[in-house]
């Protein structure tokens, strides 16, 4: 059984590349042996070269647009993908990498999105703002949770349906 664990984002556009400082934590602090970290960006046609790897499970961390105070931090199961149409290969959203697995016949059985809100967005900056450099620590906590309940076999029931 293999994980893969997504970063997505642009870093030059501050709470944007919350998904990429997540995953460059976890790469520095290391998971278990099964758990592959990639750094997506804003290059999603990365994540089907990984994906031709087979895997049971995708994690992906992005800022997401929700409604909700900057640095909530939302975990939920991508539960339908459509098949993605078009294909911009130089930005890419987390929709579109899934559509493009679930086209090539790729998509692993089990995919959980982790998003934050973010505060900043529009900005040329490769700084995070305060709340959601906060949520960093909590996100990593999220994922070392899905590992390990994956690893012991539990469900995980905090995930709802995307």
């Amino acid at each position: 059984m293999r994980t893969v664990v997504a970063g997505f984002g642009n870093v030059l556009r501050g709470d944007d590349g919350f998904g990429v400082e997540v995953v460059r934590r976890l790469e520095r602090q290391g998971l278990c042996e099964g758990v592959r970290i990639v750094d997506v960006g804003i290059a999603g046609f990365q994540l089907m070269h990984e994906l031709f790897e087979r895997c049971d499970r995708l994690v992906i961390v992005d800022a997401m647009r929700r409604g909700g105070a900057p640095g909530s931090i939302y975990v939920s199961e991508v539960t339908a993908v459509e098949i993605a149409p078009d294909a911009d290969m130089h930005a890419t959203v987390p929709s579109q990498a899934l559509g493009w697995a679930k086209a090539v016949g790729v998509l692993p059985p089990r995919v959980v999105l982790i998003g934050c809100e973010p505060a900043v967005v529009d900005e040329l900056t490769m700084a995070l703002s305060p709340a959601v450099e906060a949520a960093v620590e909590p996100a990593l906590e999220r994922i070392r949770e899905l590992v390990a309940k994956r690893e012991t076999g539990q469900p995980d029931p905090s995930a709802r349906p995307a």
